[in-house]
């Protein structure tokens, strides 16, 4: 039904954005929330409605081909809107749709919510299907505006880590390395959230 919205972040949490579109605020379920600002104008997102017999769910991407790698996930069976998400949370697209590729399942399964059987899946259905996006497809967006480390940003890293499906003691294993690198870096919660996907995902 919707193919993007344009408008303005009024709101940031670890598992969703507020995007304001004409007086109505949306809430939307991104991969990386910490990306975008409050404050931001004229922000472009492009949008996957998804509905339940929970009720309708709004999933936010960067670009179209974001859009379309998670459509792409969605039709595998045994990855629902929330698997999918977590899975693009990893910047590295190109490394995904090459791992699909060449079937490294292993490499698959450190997404929450995917098993052996689910990567298995994902690797008969979508192998030779992802190539047009490899290498459109990168996480980034010209939105993206570093900001100032400031406290609270690895907590809100960790809970964002939550709330895409990681378990407690997941997110706990790479507290302690995030802190470090957190200190070595000045990083933001966008950084220390993509570092902690990358180690979750090594």
């Amino acid at each position: 039904m919707y193919e993007y919205f344009l408008g303005q972040i009024t709101d940031v949490t670890p598992a969703y954005v507020v995007i304001e579109v004409s007086g109505i605020g949306y809430k939307v379920l991104t991969a990386n929330p910490y990306r975008y600002q409050v404050g931001q104008s004229a922000v472009k997102m492009y949008i996957h409605q998804a509905v339940s017999d929970n009720g309708m769910s709004l999933f936010g991407f960067y670009d179209a081909d974001e859009k379309a790698l998670f459509e792409k996930l969605l039709s595998v069976s045994g990855i629902g809107p929330k698997s999918a998400l977590a899975i693009l949370a990893n910047n590295d697209h190109s490394g995904l749709i090459q791992a699909i590729n060449q079937e490294n399942a292993t490499y698959l399964t450190s997404f929450p919510g995917v098993g052996k059987k689910t990567a298995q899946q994902i690797v008969l259905d979508l192998k030779g299907k992802l190539n047009d996006l490899n290498g459109n497809v990168t996480g980034q967006t010209e939105l993206d505006v570093p900001v100032a480390a400031e406290d609270g940003t690895l907590t809100d890293a960790l809970a964002a880590l939550a709330a895409l499906g990681y378990s407690q003691r997941e997110v706990k294993k790479v507290t302690k390395p995030l802190k470090a690198y957190q200190q070595t870096n000045s990083a933001d919660t966008n950084a220390l959230l993509s570092e902690g996907l990358r180690l979750l995902t090594k």
